[in-house]
């Protein structure tokens, strides 16, 4: 049974199949929905000094336009979270403090496929989360 789904979100276009899918999966269960947006404070502290402020409210409101599309897709009520730190150990520990029972996720990010050729976000949390992760690949538009 599932209870509790988790969405690890980062707003780009490529997480919006995984959105789908995973709402889906929480209307067949009627399971909790929650999604989650990470500012990934690596990001930041590597950015200039003078922009850390500014790129760090970027995230932010970026984390928040993306919960929100989540939540106004849903047929539910959707717990929204922003976190800051390590994406993969914050989706983790999220998962784990609202004992999920599945996290969904997108294969590639806003860093697109060299990103996920370097080790993902979705790769480092599927090693690492006990909760089954559920990865969802972006299809390429001829294959729609």
């Amino acid at each position: 049974m599932i209870d509790t789904v988790v969405i690890a979100t980062d707003g780009s276009e490529s997480v919006e199949r995984a959105v789908t899918v995973a709402l889906d999966l929480a209307y067949q269960f009627d399971a909790e929905v929650h999604t989650l947006y990470v500012v990934d404070a690596g990001e930041v502290e590597s950015s200039p000094e003078t922009l850390r402020e500014e790129l760090h409210a970027a995230l932010e409101s970026q984390g928040e336009t993306a919960l929100e599309s989540v939540r106004e897709r849903a047929d539910r009520d959707v717990v929204t979270a922003v976190r800051e730190g390590n994406p993969a150990a914050e989706i983790r520990e999220y998962a784990r403090d609202h004992d999920a029972d599945v996290v969904a996720t997108g294969t590639r990010g806003r860093h697109g496929e060299n990103r996920f050729l370097i080790g993902s976000v979705a790769e480092r949390v599927v090693r690492s989360c006990p909760t089954p992760v559920m990865t969802v690949r972006q299809l390429d538009p001829n294959e729609a």
